[in-house]
């Protein structure tokens, strides 16, 4: 069975026509399955009351299907968010009533530039035929949800970012460190005894229990990612974000589906210290954000290069 995710940028009313809504909090999570392929849409429906779902939906898949139908702040922290994440695999439509030519100017060069223009009405035509795009290397599960379910236990939903998970196997959850031994494995509601990236799975688990369990913590094999309460990222601040920011100021920063408080120790290079671990890898994009913020609340990003 393949598997595609994609980042759904659009109102609601569109991923409905798309696929059956399962788990919904600040991220609704739509999914179907026919013909070899489970596809599923997460759509970030906290933002624009909040920054951090945005920025998690867009980690969470591997191709963005966008659709515009206003042309205003909003659309472009959006683009700015895909821009700082890289994410230049996707496809573009918007309502009749947008300006093209607007649009046109407000994604040129940046990542969203190189999305495929369609028409709304060629939408799924053009997203069927993206193909899946596994990751082989060590086991990588970010984690979205985790809750009880009565007569299972601690339920885990994530996506197998990188390699293979199995009934039984023995992993661990950072950046804690704790052991989960997995139980069983669902992907669809079907139960499976494997699922590959990049499949969307619920696994039931032993050795955690909820509350133990925060968005972003990764289940992984081998020596597992990088854990640090301080960082060095690479850092090029937003051409959008008006302000200075100096040693010693707060902000929030996300790491894949992680979301610390964090404080400026150094500017050259960018040190930053968090408040809490986080897990990471390498060349993960840091993000750095002002939520309070009255005009754009993405404040710079860069990769992690300690």
């Amino acid at each position: 069975m393949k598997s595609v995710n994609y980042t759904l940028l659009a109102d609601e009313s569109l991923a409905k026509d798309l696929g059956k809504k399962g788990t919904s909090t600040d991220l609704a999570i739509y999914d179907k399955k026919e013909t070899g392929f489970v596809r599923t849409w997460t759509l970030p429906t906290g933002f624009p009351e909040k920054i951090q779902p945005l920025l998690q939906a867009i980690n969470m898949g591997e191709y963005v299907i966008f659709h515009v139908s206003r042309l205003d702040k909003f659309t472009g922290e959006q683009i700015v968010a895909l821009d700082v994440l890289g994410k230049d695999k996707g496809i573009l439509s918007h309502s009749y009533d947008v300006d093209r030519e607007k649009l046109l100017t407000m994604i040129k060069g940046t990542a969203v530039e190189r999305y495929k223009l369609v028409e709304i009405s060629d939408l799924k035509k053009e997203m069927d035929g993206l193909p899946a795009l596994p990751q082989d290397g060590e086991t990588r599960i970010p984690i979205d949800h985790c809750f009880d379910v009565k007569g299972v236990g601690t339920v885990i939903l994530g996506k197998v970012a990188k390699g293979t998970v199995r009934a039984y196997d023995k992993l661990r959850l950072f950046p804690k460190g704790d052991e989960v031994v997995v139980k069983s494995i669902q992907m669809h509601d079907d139960p499976v005894e494997m699922a590959s990236s990049p499949a969307r799975v619920g696994l039931a688990v032993k050795g955690v229990l909820p509350n133990d369990v925060q968005r972003g913590d990764l289940l992984s094999t081998g020596n597992g990612p990088l854990v640090s309460q301080e960082i060095t990222v690479d850092y090029a601040q937003s051409r959008f974000f008006r302000d200075k920011i100096a040693e010693n100021q707060t902000f929030l920063i996300n790491v894949g589906l992680q979301t610390r408080a964090a404080r400026i120790i150094s500017l050259d290079p960018m040190k930053i210290s968090l408040n809490k671990p986080a897990a990471f890898e390498k060349g993960d994009i840091c993000v750095i954000l002002k939520p309070e913020s009255q005009t754009i609340r993405i404040v710079g990003s860069g990769p992690i290069i300690s």
